[in-house]
């Protein structure tokens, strides 16, 4: 039987390299990765959390007033919840597959393979797929902060700029939302410039009522006052109105008569439904009070005809 003779003590350190130094390093670089990917994940679910908590702008945290104005559009909550999870996940997802490409570049140099030219071909292919779809990454990127910074949601009511209506799904690529007359549009995120979103914690309804010239002006804003608040008191409105209404006075001289405002601050998205009651409420207190609300009326003349 012939004699095997394996010397573990080679001048130039071979065996202890490839049995104890190199598979010694490959298991911290995975650790240490494990670690990394461990602590990233820690991080991100600090940002989800916060992100689900979420406060007004100028509202401290846990106070009263940032619970109360955080309640007022309904889902709000579920959908912000969502929103932060998916981001979360996604996070993740970008996090574990960067740590395994560095983790296995790593390795492969510690197994003496050239890792420099697998490194130059990423970034060749990277840059090409970068150029080549410059378009298609800044409106994922402008998806991930549009959803991370709660610019809008499903349900939403949004102005986009050339497209505005309520917003019926968001993507990280395009936003879909529906008009008033029923048109769906498709509104790529690294085309939108701007948002106005009018369902975010709270909206005003400005009503702009236009007396004649003959009305006396302290009455009217009496009456208008009065009409606002017993619309705030109303059982119906708890919680639609959620503050005491106001009269800011004579707005303008228009050519019909003196324009008088009056503002009642709502909760997202009823501003329009307040609006239209306050405007029937006024106009039946109108006539009752003799306050002549003035009409343009044209005179069309046929010369044929005289």
């Amino acid at each position: 039987m012939p004699h095997l003779d394996v010397n573990w003590n080679l001048p130039d350190g071979t065996a202890y390299r490839w049995f104890v130094a190199t598979p010694g390093s490959i298991l911290l670089i995975i650790v240490a990765g494990l670690v990394f990917r461990w602590f990233a994940c820690r991080a991100i679910d600090r940002l989800v959390a916060r992100a689900v908590t979420g406060t007004m702008p100028g509202v401290i945290a846990n106070s009263k007033a940032g619970e109360f104005l955080a309640d007022l559009r309904p889902g709000s909550q579920e959908r912000r919840s969502q929103r932060a999870e998916t981001m979360g996940s996604l996070l993740k997802s970008i996090t574990t597959g960067v740590t395994l490409a560095i983790v296995i570049v790593m390795v492969l140099s510690k197994l003496g393979q050239p890792v420099a030219p697998i490194i130059a071909s990423a970034g060749i292919l990277g840059g090409a797929f970068g150029f080549g779809a410059q378009n298609l990454v800044k409106d994922f990127l402008s998806g991930i902060f549009m959803i991370l910074e709660d610019q809008y949601g499903v349900g939403d009511v949004v102005d986009l700029g050339e497209a505005g209506g309520t917003v019926e799904a968001v993507g990280l690529r395009v936003t879909r939302l529906r008009d008033v007359n029923g048109t769906v549009w498709y509104v790529r995120n690294g085309e939108i410039l701007r948002v106005g979103n009018q369902s975010q914690n709270w909206a005003r309804t400005v009503l702009d009522i236009t007396v004649g010239y003959e009305a006396d002006l302290d009455l009217v804003q009496k009456v208008l006052q009065e009409e606002a608040t017993a619309m705030y008191e109303d059982e119906q409105f708890a919680g639609v109105i959620i503050e005491p209404p106001e009269v800011w006075g004579v707005e303008r001289f228009d050519k019909d008569g003196a324009v008088v405002r009056v503002v009642l601050k709502t909760a997202p998205l009823q501003q329009w439904t307040v609006a239209r009651a306050m405007r029937q409420r006024v106009k039946a207190r109108f006539d009752k009070s003799g306050i002549r609300i003035p009409a343009t009326f044209h005179t069309i003349v046929d010369e044929e005809a005289t």
